[in-house]
């Protein structure tokens, strides 16, 4: 799968890169539909310290599955967000074997 990820206002550490794309090709075990992947992660201006919000957009044929989460380190927002896309995987999957 590919996955394209884009960090808005910073650069992204190597470590958080594969990270992400180790977490991300791990949605292919729940559904091997997925085309693509694009990860945006972006720093909230507000001073609170869950500042880190991580946006994830699966491609799959048909429509999107979109999830966004906001939390102090963007790997916990990235697992959080894969957690929900995980959830929607699977309902995805079950809706395309029902017709």
């Amino acid at each position: 799968m590919n996955v394209k990820i884009q960090s808005v206002h910073f650069d992204a550490d190597k470590k958080l890169i594969a990270f992400i794309e180790e977490r991300v090709d791990k949605l292919a075990h729940y559904y091997d539909g997925i085309i693509s992947s694009d990860v945006t992660l972006r720093l909230d201006k507000s001073d609170d310290s869950a500042n880190k919000i991580a946006e994830i957009r699966l491609h799959i044929p048909g429509n999107d599955l979109f999830a966004k989460k906001q939390c102090k380190s963007f790997e916990e927002a990235v697992d959080m967000s894969l957690g929900a896309l995980k959830t929607q995987v699977k309902k995805h999957k079950e809706k395309i074997k029902g017709l």
